[in-house]
């Protein structure tokens, strides 16, 4: 079973015990769960989820990895509030919404310019009628990513095996760090922190874009923090939302592209799994939007040849290159004028 299936069994598994319980009553400990928001003169996207858990602990150094595997369990075997009225404002624009099945929600606002701040907006987001007995606002602040108009180019990255040592092509190792590991003891690669800050310097925006589930986003928040990573949207994935929950990372990365029109990119991921074909149909879609795409080699059989199917087809003026680790990746983006 792939780690993303057993994710979602435990998710599925813990929904089931749930909705045996009484929903009648109000919810004890309502809280609206806001990731990352961006956008720009094009439009923002805000999302997140409404949940009747308490707030997630933070990770202390010193803890043993009994309070880990709790914290993360806790993260995937969430209560989560279906058909929650929502309103989001952001700026001087306000939308309503509502939760979906899963508590997941998704607005999308068209303040106008003059109301954005860069590098980040302050949003809100508030209960917007009663719900199983609640009526006070519950509001929660939401910050979005805006971009500057004096922004050279913008990075599109994925996390696992790109900037954090996870090990997806062995699911047990994947699975192990994943429980007992936190944003304190997990692992960054060599020089990946101080890559990203220089590609990122001059108000260059950064955007996490991974296949891994939503339940992870603070983890992926205070990891990227405690690292020193430049601070962006991490944009992840519902593993039981509609089609099977399986968000396209394409989706993601076009969202990125519509919302911030007259940004270039550069896009980074690993050989792991399918970033290269993703990142090639970006390329193949979008030719005069990206200025390079790198791929960090993490396979444990570089001779298996799924890179080099991408790289041997690869057709465009956009460079591709398979790198060993950050410092290729940091000697290349210098040869493009890329790191301030």
């Amino acid at each position: 079973m792939s780690a993303s299936r057993w994710a979602a069994a435990v998710e599925r598994t813990w929904d089931a015990a749930r909705l045996r319980r009484s929903r009648s009553g109000p919810p004890e400990s309502f809280r609206i769960e806001a990731y990352l928001g961006h956008g720009g003169a094009q439009g923002v996207v805000v999302r997140g989820r409404v949940l009747d858990d308490p707030p997630p602990s933070e990770a202390v150094d010193g803890e043993g990895v009994g309070a880990a595997v709790l914290r993360t369990v806790r993260g995937f075997v969430t209560d989560e509030l279906p058909g929650v009225p929502l309103r989001v404002i952001v700026g001087d624009a306000t939308v309503e919404t509502e939760t979906d099945a899963e508590g997941y929600f998704l607005a999308r606002l068209h303040p106008s310019a003059d109301a954005l701040s860069s590098p980040w907006t302050q949003g809100t987001i508030e209960l917007a009628g009663s719900y199983r007995g609640l009526t006070e606002p519950h509001t929660t602040p939401v910050q979005v990513r805006v971009p500057a108009a004096d922004a050279r180019f913008g990075i599109i990255s994925d996390v696992d095996d790109t900037i954090l040592e996870t090990g997806v092509q062995r699911v047990g190792q994947m699975l192990r760090q994943t429980f007992t590991g936190s944003a304190l003891t997990r692992t960054p690669f060599p020089g990946a922190a101080a890559l990203y800050r220089d590609l990122s310097a001059t108000a260059n925006p950064v955007f996490y874009v991974s296949s891994s589930p939503w339940n992870l986003h603070t983890f992926l928040l205070g990891f990227l923090r405690h690292r020193d990573f430049p601070l962006g949207p991490v944009l992840l994935r519902d593993l039981l939302g509609a089609g099977g929950g399986r968000e396209p990372k394409h989706g993601r990365i076009h969202e990125i592209l519509e919302l911030h029109p007259d940004v270039r990119f550069v896009l980074i991921g690993d050989s792991g799994e399918k970033d290269p074909e993703v990142y090639a149909d970006i390329v193949r879609s979008h030719p005069d939007r990206v200025l390079a795409v790198y791929i960090r080699e993490v396979r444990l059989d570089p001779g298996d040849g799924r890179v080099e199917r991408v790289s041997d087809a690869w057709d465009h003026e956009v460079p591709f290159v398979l790198a060993a680790d950050s410092d290729a990746v940091r000697r290349h983006a210098g040869t493009l004028g890329l790191l301030g």
